[in-house]
């Protein structure tokens, strides 16, 4: 799906203001046909916002079901007679979305785009009503799951995941136009000969071009133009599918992310452009060989975190400031990547990194498909995690399209290097390997340029894993000094090493993308105990001189960027303070002491210190 984009035959218009905001626990809306005149009874609501914290409000703050949301929207006079669409960047967890009086598009799934064409219920110059039922509530066959309990108090939402259930519109509407006759989608894929050390032969550029419109109208051809970030043209090619040869090129690497533009055009019989769309391009090769990742055929190390999207009042909502100012302290602490945990960003953040050359692991939204965490961990009732009426056969689809829709959105951004289809499942079971086996496959079809992993739990340690061989890249979660050997920094490092030297001898590549302590920031101690400032960076040291002895280890993603906020319980203080910074983006101990560990590792390539 492409992004919107003001190119010489497309226009944009953003909807982002203050919509009118009511909402609906019971459901009555739909019936009510809330949709066919202005909402009543509204307040307002800002777009993009997590709507929970906006408003002192307890009933807004915890609400379960439907929320909707209603503007009017004016379309530009010029665009009569061009295709005309609208937009949602995301809507979580779910939207129904009616322009007028007639139902659009229904859309599953929180963290991705979804669109639709409205050029028959629109008229340039005139105002149209957009209304959207914007719906929280998980269920077993959601992703995330979660479920919803009737209690006297009303419904409660439980989720299985360890970060708050912020839900509203998070990113960007649109409106949009394209010719009628258009580009519908672009895929670009790299390679580069590799001439050795210090030397970068040809680079090749494979794209494959999708074009929609008018039945039967085929007068129209399929022209590119590659340009380099000076805009000299570098390539050009013909056809709806072909490979640019680049002499010499520019390779988009980590920290250097150098970018080409590739200017797709569709062209009609009389030689006039019909339609025009630029695709960015980052020349660069990902691979995993035995236990190396390889950027550009040379070993990556990644240092970084798991992050989230997340931040006082405005929730999940994206924020320019925030992405600008996160990018700028993870290049401050010597950070080359970070981990979506756990779900897909904001497109502008994929956007960002592959112009700042920061790496990225994309993950899916599917968090929590695990009741022994869940039990163990928060408190959930324990129950059997793939069963025909927990996580089924219907949950997989479920899953299985939000993996189709990540891989479609973000499948040409060279920052993206491997994707996550799950973050911490139960994976030591036969259920497990048969819910996930198929979806290793699916992935590893729609994408053979990146490596294919999921992030696995401390619940399923070295020789219980049913899905270690699945995955390209093992990807581990360990706590052990906090979750596990509380406080006994020495003894955990002796069971941490031994369990990382026998992932050691699967020969894969191993990322920690996970470990932590949580801190809270201010508070001291003279013997490093933990929620302290000295414990966090002591824990840290442990788990390093860990990583320094297992040469599989070819990366470490704290746990986590900055704290954030989770659901309210007497485990966690105001959310989970296990960042290297506070919510607000306060270095705490730990930032500066990783500063010196990353700052050394990125000024000598991927050697540890």
């Amino acid at each position: 799906m492409l992004r919107p984009l003001d190119t010489a035959t497309r226009e944009r218009k953003s909807l982002t203001g203050l919509w009118d905001f009511r909402l609906d626990g019971t459901g009555a809306g739909h019936d009510a046909r809330w949709f066919a005149a202005p909402l009543e009874t509204t307040t307002t609501m800002p777009v993009p916002a997590s709507y929970n914290d906006v408003l002192p409000d307890a009933e807004v703050r915890n609400h379960v079901g439907d929320a909707w949301y209603q503007t009017m929207v004016r379309v530009p006079r010029g665009w009569d007679g061009q295709r005309v669409v609208l937009r949602f960047d995301s809507a979580t967890h779910r939207a129904v979305v009616w322009v007028g009086e007639t139902e659009v598009v229904r859309h599953e799934g929180g963290y991705t785009p979804f669109e639709v064409d409205v050029t028959a219920l629109v008229t340039a110059g005139e105002e149209v009503r957009v209304t959207a039922a914007v719906n929280n509530e998980l269920t077993f066959q959601s992703i995330p799951p979660g479920i919803v309990k009737d209690t006297p108090q009303g419904r409660r939402q439980q989720y299985f995941h360890d970060f708050f259930n912020y839900a509203g519109i998070h990113r960007s509407v649109w409106l949009y136009t394209t010719p009628t006759n258009h580009v519908s989608d672009v895929t670009v894929a790299t390679d580069v000969d590799h001439r050795g050390a210090g030397g970068t032969g040809a680079g090749t550029v494979r794209y494959s071009v999708e074009t929609a419109g008018d039945e039967g109208a085929t007068d129209t051809d399929v022209q590119v133009t590659l340009r380099d970030a000076a805009g000299a043209t570098v390539a050009t090619g013909a056809g709806a599918e072909g490979a640019l040869t680049v002499t010499d090129p520019h390779l988009w690497a980590p920290g250097d992310g150098y970018l080409y533009e590739l200017d797709v055009e569709l062209v009609g019989a009389d030689g006039q452009v019909v339609d025009s769309y630029l695709q960015t391009v980052g020349i660069r090769t990902v691979e995993v060989r035995g236990a190396e990742f390889l950027i550009n055929d040379e070993p990556f190390y990644f240092t970084g975190f798991g992050k989230h999207e997340d931040s006082a009042i405005r929730g999940k909502a994206h924020d320019d400031v925030l992405l600008v100012h996160d990018f700028a302290l993870l290049d401050w602490i010597g950070a080359n990547s970070f981990r979506t945990s756990h779900y897909p960003y904001a497109d502008e953040v994929y956007d960002y990194a592959d112009r700042q050359g920061i790496v990225v692991i994309d993950e899916v939204a599917a968090v929590g498909q695990n009741m022994g965490v869940m039990s163990g961990l928060l408190g959930a009732d324990p129950v059997e995690t793939f069963t025909p009426d927990t996580v089924n056969d219907e949950s997989r689809e479920v899953h299985a399209a939000a993996i189709a829709e990540l891989i479609a959105r973000d499948k040409n951004h060279p920052s993206v290097v491997l994707w996550s289809i799950a973050n911490e499942p139960e994976s030591n079971t036969e259920a497990s390997r048969k819910y996930f086996e198929p979806l290793f496959a699916l992935a590893k079809q729609l994408d053979t340029t990146r490596p294919v992993g999921f992030v696995n739990v401390m619940l399923s340690p070295f020789g219980t894993c049913q899905l270690a061989d699945l995955t390209d890249v093992i990807m581990l979660n360990r706590y052990y000094g906090w979750y596990v050997d509380t406080g006994d920094l020495r003894t955990a490092e002796t069971h941490w090493l031994a369990e990382l030297q026998g992932w050691a001898t699967l020969d894969k590549p191993i990322v920690i993308t996970e470990y932590g302590a949580d801190t809270y920031p201010g508070l001291h101690s003279m013997t490093a105990e933990p929620w302290s400032e000295e414990f966090q960076s002591a824990y840290l040291d442990m788990n390093h001189r860990v990583f320094d002895q297992v040469p599989q280890v070819v990366g470490e993603q704290v746990w986590n960027f900055a704290d954030f906020q989770t659901s309210v319980g007497v485990f966690r203080v105001d959310g989970n303070k296990k960042g290297a910074f506070t919510r607000d983006r306060r270095p705490k101990a730990a930032a500066h002491r990783l500063r010196e560990r990353w700052t050394v590792i990125r000024g000598q390539g991927v050697t540890k210190a």
